[in-house]
């Protein structure tokens, strides 16, 4: 099926994966931090996603501190960010355990932004995109790497009706910092 103006008001998923990692000897993965280049390019993708205007109303995000941190940069980009919730269901999670959450999102959020992790993040997008931009849904294909944002536009009254092959893979940014002071 491909994805077609429905009936119900214009919606948007975004995903982002977390920012690049760290791996400390003998830190639990949940607890695994952010890396120098995470720490770089989590802001890198708050500025992405403030410039192609897809700010949320409402932010689902992973337990693990990578994901809570990537947040965190990412958001201090913006004015005033949206109200976030951090669900440990995220962590973890296969492309159907993300769609279930998304379900829940109330039906007044327009935007929803998912932050967590792969492969869930980039199943979840492959599955939804019915239809969408070509390249954006060859590189998806290609690898969603961290610091990557995907957005999927679709219609819907309410969250629970977003299903497989509904969505519009309208976006695909891979967000990346510079070292130094700089952006």
């Amino acid at each position: 099926m491909i994805a077609r103006a429905g009936a119900g008001p214009l919606r948007r998923l975004v995903v982002l994966r977390h920012a690049k990692s760290a791996r400390p000897e003998g830190v639990d993965d949940h607890q695994r931090p952010l890396a120098p280049r995470g720490i770089r390019d989590a802001p890198a993708a708050g500025r992405a996603l403030a410039e192609a205007d897809c700010l949320p109303d409402l932010a689902l995000c992973s337990t693990a501190v990578r994901a809570f941190q990537t947040w965190e940069l990412a958001s201090a980009e913006w004015g005033t960010p949206p109200p976030v919730r951090h669900d440990p269901r995220l962590y973890g999670a296969d492309a159907g355990e993300l769609l279930g959450v998304v379900h829940e999102v109330p039906p007044e959020v327009e935007t929803l932004l998912l932050v967590g992790h792969n492969p869930g993040l980039e199943d979840l997008v492959l599955e939804l995109a019915g239809d969408g931009l070509d390249d954006a849904i060859e590189e998806v294909r290609t690898k969603f790497p961290t610091s990557a944002i995907a957005v999927l536009a679709w219609h819907g009254f309410t969250w629970d009706t977003l299903a497989p092959a509904t969505a519009l893979l309208t976006n695909m940014i891979v967000a990346r910092g510079r070292k130094g002071g700089g952006t």
